[in-house]
């Protein structure tokens, strides 16, 4: 069971990975990009190991996700393609 959890998880990150390389607008990478560490963070709560998934989940998704919001703000995030 939990073998078939990782496996899946592990799917779906490397969809979110492709997504977040493939997507034109920056305020939806960012969205990607935090749900990506959100995944991590729950596989390695998965895995066993609470205390990285809550440092991944803290800084990783959260702080990270917030700087570049605030980033977007400075800066014009509409695509030329």
């Amino acid at each position: 069971m939990i073998l078939e959890l990782d496996f899946w998880l592990m799917i779906v990150l490397i969809m979110f990975a492709i997504l977040a390389l493939e997507v034109k607008d920056l305020l939806a990478a960012v969205g990607v990009l935090t749900g990506y560490s959100f995944l991590i963070a729950l596989l390695f709560s998965a895995l066993g190991a609470p205390d990285v998934a809550l440092t991944e989940a803290a800084l990783g998704a959260a702080l990270t996700g917030v700087l570049l919001l605030a980033s977007l703000t400075f800066m014009n995030r509409n695509s030329k393609d």
